[in-house]
C-alpha cells in the first residue's frame, strides 16, 4: 500500500518554479530519500506533504488522506521534522518531549517504546534547555518529538545538515530502527553518501525528480565507461583533462578526477597527453560509478533537453 503519493505537483514562487510536475509513490514501511542540492525543491515538497503549504497544481495523499481537504487527518498521522531547529529553545529536553506528547493526547511513558534509544541518549541532558544543546543533540530531540506519538509517516527535511559525522551516522541508525517498526519515512538530504541508507532514492534538481530507484540501480545505470584520473599536479589536472580532445565530462571527485570520453578513447593516449603537459605520477583507471556520478550525468542530460 502507498503511504505517500503525489502526482503532477507544481509550486511557483513568483518567477521561480520550485516544483515542476513531480510524481512519486512511497510504499508502506519504506525509507525513501529525496537527494539533491539546495534549491532542488526538497523543502517545498516536504512542506506540501506536511500540509503546511498548498501546491499550485497536482494532488498529494499522505497516510491515505488528501493534503488539501483532509489536512487535519494528515497532521494527526505524520511526524514532521523541518530543516531548521524549530522547538522552543527555553523548554528543557524533558519539557519538550512532554509538551509534544500532550499535543497528540499521549505521554512520554506511552510513546517510550518507540523513542527509547533516542531518549536514553538525551536523558543526561533532561533538564538542559533545548537551545543550549549541541547540533547533534538538537536533531535527536527534534526526532524524538516527531516520533513520540508513533506516526504512520515520518517526514524529515535535511535532518543531518550541519551536524558532525558521528551524529549523522547515529541518526541514520535510529531511522533504521524506526523503519523496523513499520513507519514509512521520507527524508531529504543534500549528502549523496547517505543514499545507501535508503530503500530507494529520488534524485531531485531544479524542481524535478530526475530518477527514482534503488541506490544500487541508480549507480549501475551509468551509461558509459567512467575513468578515475590522478597525478602529482592535481591543482591543474582538471583543466588539462577538460582540454583533451575526446573529453566529454570531467569533475573533481575526492582525490581523483572522474571523467568520460568520446568513442575512440585510449587511456595510453591520455597518459601521453598529460605527460607532455608536465604531469607526473599519472594514474588512469576504470572507476565504479557512484550515486553522485549518476546525479551529475542525468542532470546534464536533463539540462540538455
Amino acid at each position: 500500500m502507498a503511504s505517500v503519493s503525489f502526482k503532477e505537483l507544481s509550486k511557483r514562487y513568483g518567477t521561480v518554479e520550485a516544483l515542476r510536475s513531480v510524481s512519486l509513490t512511497v510504499n508502506e514501511g519504506e525509507l525513501v530519500g529525496l537527494i539533491g542540492p539546495d534549491g532542488a525543491g526538497k523543502t517545498t515538497l516536504m512542506r506540501i506533504l506536511a500540509s503546511l503549504l498548498l501546491p499550485d497544481n497536482g494532488e498529494a495523499r499522505v497516510a491515505g488522506f488528501d493534503v488539501r481537504g483532509d489536512y487535519k487527518e494528515v497532521r494527526k498521522r505524520i511526524g514532521y521534522m523541518p530543516g531548521r531547529f524549530s522547538l522552543y529553545p527555553d523548554l528543557t529536553v524533558e519539557e519538550s518531549v512532554t509538551f509534544f506528547a500532550s499535543l497528540y493526547g499521549t505521554s512520554l511513558a506511552e510513546g517510550y517504546s518507540l523513542v527509547s534509544d533516542i531518549y536514553e541518549q538525551l536523558a543526561p541532558f533532561a533538564h538542559r534547555r533545548a537551545g543550549k544543546l549541541s547540533g547533534g543533540m538538537k536533531q535527536k530531540l527534534a526526532l524524538c518529538c516527531a516520533l513520540i506519538h508513533r506516526p504512520e509517516v515520518l517526514l524529515l527535511d535535511e535532518p543531518t545538515t550541519g551536524i558532525d559525522a558521528v551524529s549523522r551516522a547515529e541518526l541514520w541508525d535510529m531511522l533504521d530502527r524506526v523503519r523496523g517498526e513499520g513507519i514509512t519515512i521520507l527524508v531529504s538530504t543534500p549528502y549523496m553518501d547517505e543514499a545507501s541508507r535508503c530503500d530507494r532514492i529520488a534524485l531531485m534538481d531544479h524542481g524535478r525528480i530526475l530518477l527514482c530507484n534503488t541506490p544500487e540501480a541508480v549507480a549501475t545505470g551509468y551509461p558509459v565507461a567512467l575513468w578515475a584520473i590522478r597525478s602529482a599536479q592535481m591543482h591543474r589536472l582538471l583543466s588539462d583533462v577538460r582540454r583533451y580532445t575526446l573529453c566529454r565530462t570531467a569533475f573533481s571527485f575526492g582525490r581523483d578526477i572522474h571523467a568520460t570520453f568520446a568513442e575512440g578513447f585510449v587511456a595510453e593516449d591520455l597518459h601521453n597527453y598529460l605527460k607532455e603537459r608536465g604531469h607526473t605520477e599519472v594514474q588512469i583507471l576504470h572507476a565504479l560509478p557512484s550515486v553522485e556520478d549518476r546525479f551529475i550525468q542525468i542532470g546534464e542530460a536533463a539540462g540538455a533537453q
